[in-house]
């Protein structure tokens, strides 16, 4: 049904994204794309769809494609109908049931007399179910804007489905909703997503680099073993590796010094037998020269050996090569933070809960708030933090120092350069060498002091969030997370859940993300109504 041989693509800038890419898709065939955030998953959905042309190789796609994309705005200009590219059409349908036989609106239609009942069907099963098509897509929610397009699905009914991290904006009644469909649908797919959930269901995971693509054949359990044995077989040669450089550099140090000696007792020797001084002028020099030659070939060796362990080194993920270290939290365990006893809050005259909410968070616990949109997760929060004062009720607070980090990570100053930003936080009085050392630590290597914040990417924009407050003089009390994982790739969710975990005082995290709730050892989970 698909097929790609060699295929490669170049930025505008003419700077490669990746080349030598082999990707076969059969019938039927579910197939998860992953690979970090700029490898170009998304590029390469676009190359399939036809979108974006490659600048190398062959492309086979024997099937209709439909393509559910990213939703960060983008649509907002669009009615549903349009966004779903069946406006026209609707309009042809329209104009004939109403007595306009033109042809043009039948050349339009051509014979699709069941697509507003396709429409308005694809529509209720999302559960979109009062959703208009003539309705603009900048009045819907994010979850909504996803679900128009997961229904064009059922609507364009194409051969092969490309899915864009579809769970983005979700919540888990919609993410359900999704697994269930991706498990009973026949036709192939083709999904690019960081939902580990969501990658468990496909048969084959098929990971892009720059160098091209490797395929794995199982779900994404089966992947994350065979790449926990390929680390391990990279950490065992970069071991053997280290050695064979220490043992080339003791080598060479110890044929130097033997050779050294040799040179000065040979010059003794001459000196006593009375050698002339021309003739000891020459020997001196073929001894330099025997000298020069061995340096020479010790350094090849060791130089070769370097260049081995670097490109190894290089293969190591940079999840592995960070360094989390967070100051000491004062918290106990037992200390109440807070706690809300019978708290309403109303907009205008009507209260957000039906009945009053009752809250309390000790010292380094770990909650998950859930609830549908609209149950008031983020009043809550702003509640705990002090940002909002209940209508009725009580609330006591013992937080001194509460970090809020959204999906956007809107901590960031998008004014400041990457270095600034760091500064901004730096309360334990750190010097400049000491947080350029942090900000290595957490990959911004000196070409990326000087950045501006705004043109960070999501899991840039994280790293820097959680390098930002390793520098105060004590952790925070309290890190509130809201969907940290929306727009993050599995690499970056790794760092960040190795961050969380990492860090001892108390957590409340809004995420529809299953398995980073688990994976963050979350200790309960509150539910609004």
């Amino acid at each position: 049904m698909i097929v790609l041989q060699n295929i490669s693509y170049f930025h505008p800038n003419k700077e490669l994204l990746f080349s030598d890419v082999h990707l076969t898709v059969g019938a039927h065939e579910k197939i998860a794309l992953i690979g970090n955030n700029g490898t170009g998953k998304s590029t390469l959905l676009k190359i399939i769809t036809g979108k974006l042309s490659p600048a190398g190789g062959q492309m086979t796609v024997r099937a209709k494609t439909y393509m559910v994309p990213q939703v960060f705005g983008q649509y907002d200009h669009l009615t549903v109908a349009e966004a779903l590219q069946v406006s026209a059409r609707l309009q042809a349908l329209k104009a004939i049931l109403g007595g306009d036989t033109a042809a043009a609106h039948f050349d339009m239609l051509a014979d699709d007399w069941t697509l507003e009942e396709r429409c308005r069907e694809a529509l209720e099963y999302w559960q979109l179910h009062s959703l208009e098509l003539d309705q603009q897509m900048a009045s819907l929610s994010g979850g909504q804007k996803t679900r128009v397009f997961l229904a064009g699905i059922s609507i364009h009914q194409p051969e092969l489905v490309l899915l864009d991290e579809p769970s983005n904006h979700l919540d888990a009644g919609g993410r359900q909703l999704l697994y269930d469909y991706i498990l009973s649908a026949k036709c192939p797919m083709i999904i690019v997503s960081h939902d580990r959930k969501l990658l468990n269901l496909p048969d084959k995971v098929c990971e892009l680099s720059r160098n091209g693509i490797k395929v794995y054949g199982g779900n994404y359990d089966f992947y994350l073993e065979q790449k926990h044995i390929e680390l391990q077989a990279v950490a065992h040669d970069i071991g053997s590796k280290e050695a064979a450089l220490r043992k080339a550099r003791e080598k060479e140090r110890e044929s130097m010094e033997r050779q050294q000696k040799l040179d000065a007792r040979g010059r003794g020797k001459q000196e006593k037998a009375g050698v002339a001084h021309i003739m000891m002028n020459t020997l001196r020099n073929n001894a330099e020269n025997s000298s020069a030659r061995q340096k020479n070939t010790h350094a090849e060796k060791i130089d070769g050996i370097s260049q081995e362990l670097k490109a190894l080194r290089a293969t190591v993920p940079d999840m592995d090569k960070m360094k989390l270290d967070f100051a000491d939290t004062a918290l106990h365990k037992s200390k109440v933070l807070f706690s809300a006893v019978e708290v309403n809050v109303c907009y205008g005259d009507v209260p957000l809960w039906t009945e009053p909410l009752s809250l309390q968070l000790s010292g380094r616990e770990r909650i998950a708030l859930k609830g549908r949109n609209g149950a008031g997760k983020t009043t809550l929060l702003r509640l705990i933090t002090g940002a909002l004062q209940p209508a009725s009720g009580r609330v006591y607070s013992a937080i001194r120092n509460a970090v809020y980090i959204d999906q956007e990570y809107t901590l960031i100053d998008n004014d400041l350069s990457v270095y600034g930003q760091t500064v901004s936080f730096n309360t334990s009085g750190l010097e400049e060498h000491e947080i350029k050392i942090r900000l290595t630590r957490f990959l911004f290597s000196s070409a990326d002091w000087d950045k501006p914040c705004s043109a960070l990417s999501g899991g840039e924009r994280m790293r820097l969030v959680l390098c930002c407050l390793t520098l105060g003089r004590e952790a925070p009390d309290l890190i509130i997370l809201d969907e940290p994982t929306n727009n993050l790739d599995i690499q970056n969710v790794g760092i960040l859940t190795a961050a969380v975990n990492s860090y001892e005082g108390a957590l409340v995290v809004v995420s529809h993300d299953a398995a980073f709730l688990e994976d963050i050892r979350i200790d309960r989970t509150v539910s609004l109504p």
